[in-house]
């Protein structure tokens, strides 16, 4: 895979991240972006945006230059560590000690740091191991005996005003109360580690132990207290730990900031650090994410530059302070395609410290793959010469252009997939996504669908996804395919979770879709092209002869056909101001009336006789509205199996019926390739759409003449690969060719 795919000039020496961190992977010096108020950024982007691919290029990038730490805040393995001593460590202090560990070897340019501050706070929550004698609490406590000091640098000495703190101290002072008998967490254990630590620490360790320790909540100034406290709390568990971890989080960055704005860290440290949060939506990167921006709101700087990863576009809920969307002001954001990064300020005004967490953030759109991007990819894939004239190259081109939509993942994917296939020149896009792809490390072959649902899926399952819906969350996202708007979704969800204890409305799945970070659609319940197209390509398959397929569509057609024949509507379309999901996200759209949304799932289920018979008896008197509808009913995958649609547009397949009828029928198949988006149209399409509509406008029907304008606007869209129904989704198809 290549890492910097599509990054290339946020990684550049003159690019975002150098000015970031002040420095360039050249080691050039670099006038630092923003501060000494600094912006957490986060990289947002739904699943295959290549978020954890980028901080991955940023590590390998940056970290010889400036001490830059990558944390997979979704590992389990700090759960792991955690697990021995509930009691005195949790995921967030283990990820803490993690970061403080790896900086305590870094060799570049300065050397390397020490966390005296931190150190304290972890060997107060010492106390609270399971067995709480004196010799357990020094045990504990020694886990963290690297972090307090620094390491000698060779020709300088080592000490510092810090030297000594540990050295064995705690054990000894520790041990002369073993053998006695304690209540558990006994104050003179906790007495005695702190005297250790304050006694043993320098004046200016001890003054700075109450600078940071006596501004612990409820502390009043009195570092003691406040170290008595914050082991209390993280005993307490629940909010009150949160509050001890997350002031240990603030006690680590103090230690950073001392490490630069000492006299010999002034001199010695270019640059800034740098902390990456990988998976940051998880629940330990929200915490970690949530603690330095309050921190910053509250006016506590530092110089480290936190970047963590959102699926979903507005950052993530906990930024907005529970207030709905729309209600509050956006937090800024780059766009790298709009070129230099903006400027951020923290707004100053009254209650600015009560401020949503959105006020100290920067968002950073993770940028689609432009079109020469993806040809670049797909022709650097390529294992085999050219057919003449580069026919299937171009072919490949298009096809991983529209079902990726510019998805850096699934370009990646369907290009290595692509490099030795061979696809017809009259085959859909979605023939690819049977290619087999072996991954690298990995003897077995899959066909890519499979490779690209479980990674786009099942390995990225929303954060909130209730534990009784993975197992079956792909399978009801490969039926919801076909649905277009909340109601024939929630259609879709009640018979496919038939029989089941808990059930997830469409409201539900839309969320969890959205916090995931994949795009809404107004006429597509399933968003993102790309998506859908592999969600489609997976229900032909889950039953022979794509059983699964017409079931689904059959179901939406009848349950149409009963509304449509009297049954009175569900979402009270008459009441002004009234909205579907009643939290200001507006009414579906997706059809203009009942009879449109059954006769698109029965076109597709194999009922297009029927629908030509309707459109063609509901054609004279309304041509503006009909062609409306004719493009509502068209806007329809294609099942498997032969496509005779380009033959049935030309009129090379016999068709009963009087000459409307028959015309009707050709526009039909030729509006629904257009549509459908998954193969190309072009000249020869442009030119029946033409001719079909000419036809059309010369018969004699009421309001037949006014066809030959739609017929010039629609061979133009076609001509040039344009939708003629124009959607969220479609729109970013037509962005990226």
């Amino acid at each position: 895979m290549c890492e910097e795919l599509g990054f290339e000039t946020l990684l550049s020496d003159e690019g975002f991240f150098a000015r970031l961190f002040g420095r360039a992977p050249s080691g050039a010096g670099r006038e630092p972006l923003y501060g000494p108020d600094l912006p957490v950024v986060l990289l947002t982007g739904g699943p295959g945006m290549g978020k954890g691919r980028l901080l991955r290029a940023v590590r390998d990038r940056f970290a010889a230059k400036v001490p830059v730490i990558h944390l997979d805040c979704a590992s389990p393995v700090f759960e792991d560590r955690a697990g021995p001593e509930p009691g005195a460590r949790s995921a967030a202090t283990e990820a803490l000690v993690e970061v403080a560990r790896r900086l305590c070897t870094w060799q570049g340019t300065g050397g390397s740091f020490a966390f005296p501050r931190l150190f304290t706070g972890l060997a107060m929550i010492a106390t609270g191991v399971a067995d709480g004698t004196p010799q357990a609490v020094a045990t504990e406590a020694e886990r963290y005996e690297d972090l307090p000091q620094r390491r000698r640098v060779r020709g300088l000495g080592g000490g510092d005003f810090w030297r000594g703190m540990l050295r064995g101290t705690i054990r000894n002072l520790l041990a002369t109360l073993y053998g006695q008998a304690f209540d558990p967490y006994s104050a003179a254990v906790s007495n005695a580690l702190l005297d250790a630590v304050f006694d043993r620490a320098a004046p200016r360790g001890r003054a700075e132990l109450e600078r940071v320790y006596g501004a612990y909540p409820g502390a009043a100034g009195q570092p003691r207290i406040g170290l008595r406290i914050l082991a209390a709390d993280f005993r307490a568990g629940g909010e009150a730990r949160e509050v001890a971890e997350s002031f240990l989080f603030r006690a680590l960055r103090e230690d950073l900031e001392a490490a630069y704005a000492s006299p010999s860290g002034w001199l010695r440290r270019v640059g800034r650090p740098g902390l990456l949060l990988d998976h940051a939506e998880s629940p330990l990167g929200e915490q970690l994410l949530r603690a330095v921006l309050t921190d910053r709101r509250g006016g506590r700087r530092d110089r480290v530059v936190v970047v963590g990863t959102a699926r979903r576009a507005d950052g993530g809920a906990f930024l907005h302070g529970g207030l709905p969307p729309g209600s509050t002001t956006p937090p800024a954001e780059y766009r790298p395609a709009d070129g230099a990064p903006p400027a951020w300020t923290r707004r100053m005004e009254e209650g600015a410290d009560r401020a949503p967490l959105a006020d100290g953030v920067l968002l950073l759109r993770m940028p689609l793959l432009t079109g020469d991007q993806l040809r670049r990819e797909t022709v650097r894939r390529q294992q085999h010469a050219e057919p003449e004239g580069g026919v299937n190259r171009r072919r490949i081109d298009a096809a991983v252009a529209r079902l990726s939509g510019g998805r850096p993942h699934t370009v990646i994917r369907l290009a290595a997939a692509a490099a030795a296939f061979r696809m017809p020149a009259d085959a859909n896009d979605r023939d690819l996504l049977d290619a087999p792809l072996r991954l690298p490390g990995d003897d077995a072959e899959l066909p890519v669908t499979e490779v690209l649902l479980r990674e786009l899926i099942l390995d990225q399952l929303p954060v909130r996804l209730p534990a009784e819906h993975h197992a079956h969350w792909l399978d009801l996202l490969t039926h919801l395919s076909v649905a277009h708007d909340t109601e024939c979704a929630d259609v879709l969800l009640r018979h496919h979770q038939a029989g089941h204890v808990h059930h997830l409305t469409a409201h539900h799945v839309s969320r969890l879709l959205a916090d995931t970070g994949w795009p809404t659609c107004e006429r597509h319940f399933i968003g993102d092209f790309g998506l859908r197209q592999l969600l489609v390509h997976r229900l032909y398959g889950l039953l022979p002869d794509g059983a699964a397929w017409y079931a689904d569509h059959h179901l939406l057609r009848d349950h149409y056909a009963r509304r449509a024949a009297g049954e009175q509507r569900t979402r009270d379309e008459d009441l002004p101001g009234d909205d579907a999901a009643g939290d200001g996200t507006p009414r579906d759209t997706a059809f203009r009336s009942l009879t449109a949304h059954r006769m698109n799932h029965h076109l597709v289920s194999g009922g297009a006789d029927d629908v030509v018979g309707h459109l063609a008896a509901t054609l004279p008197g309304r041509p503006r509205a009909w062609c409306a509808e004719l493009l509502e009913i068209a806007q329809a995958p294609y099942p498997g199996g032969a496509d005779a649609r380009r033959e049935r547009a030309q009129g090379l397949v016999a068709a009963d019926g009087p000459p409307l009828r028959r015309t009707v029928d050709q526009l039909l198949h030729a509006v629904w390739l257009c549509e459908e988006r998954t193969r190309p149209t072009g000249r020869e399409t442009a030119r029946t759409l033409a001719k079909l509509l000419d036809l059309l406008s010369i018969m004699d029907f009421d309001g037949a003449g006014r066809l030959s304008r739609t017929a010039a606007d629609w061979s133009a869209l076609a001509e040039n690969e344009q939708p003629l129904l124009r959607c969220t989704c479609t729109e970013q198809l037509r962005r990226r060719r």
